[in-house]
């Protein structure tokens, strides 16, 4: 494995899941709750987060070889996923796709119920992560591969289990400036590793192209 599969890796997934994208919405679904109740609910969005990563880093290829779609179709169709997704963080908008409908982002009548819905899925674990998780473990070989994808899903997760832990005293830091220059960086990093993997995939689909 080479470093820029680490980079691709890491700046793929923190672009798709960006904690401090997510915290504005983490804020406002625990309002009301004490700062005890808040940390426990974060806390309980990073196991949830990680032990659904897990599965779907194992079990992504299984899935795919059961319907019969081969990983270079799923990578030209995942790339347009995370085009969509880039396009949404660009504009300063929001891709229902992956951060959900306006109705599910709405207060779930009870507060527990948020750690895993709407905020683990679908708007951390949404189509462009299970989309890039499932592609990088596509590129993972032998120990150091999947020990390299297991250290970026992890850096990922660590990052945000400590910007959600804080998230009260972070968001009165964080500024919407700074929240909007993040979005728009993080859209464009996006949207040129989404370019990326459907020119990949295509030039398998469609030789001609190569």
């Amino acid at each position: 494995m080479t470093d820029s599969f680490v980079i691709s890796m890491f700046g793929a997934l923190f672009a798709v899941m960006n904690p401090f994208v997510n915290l504005p919405i983490f804020l406002g679904l625990t309002d009301g709750m004490d700062p005890a109740a808040q940390r426990r609910t974060a806390l309980q969005m990073v196991l949830y987060t990680a032990v659904t990563c897990a599965i779907v880093a194992v079990a992504g290829s299984a899935i795919l070889n059961f319907f019969g779609i081969s990983i270079d179709a799923f990578r030209v169709a995942g790339g347009l996923v995370l085009l969509q997704i880039g396009f949404h963080m660009l504009n300063g908008s929001e891709s229902p796709a992956h951060h959900g409908s306006e109705g599910e982002k709405r207060q779930p009548a009870s507060n527990d119920s948020i750690a895993f819905y709407p905020m683990t899925f679908p708007m951390l674990v949404g189509p462009g992560t299970i989309t890039t998780l499932i592609l990088f473990a596509g590129q993972a070989k032998g120990i150091s591969g999947w020990t390299e994808y297991g250290a970026c899903v992890a850096l990922v997760l660590l990052i945000l289990a400590v910007v959600l832990y804080f998230a009260g005293n972070i968001g009165h830091h964080l500024t919407r400036t700074a929240r909007t220059i993040m979005t728009r960086l993080m859209g464009m990093i996006l949207l040129a590793i989404a370019i990326g993997m459907i020119a990949d995939g295509a030039k398998v689909l469609l030789p001609g192209l190569s």
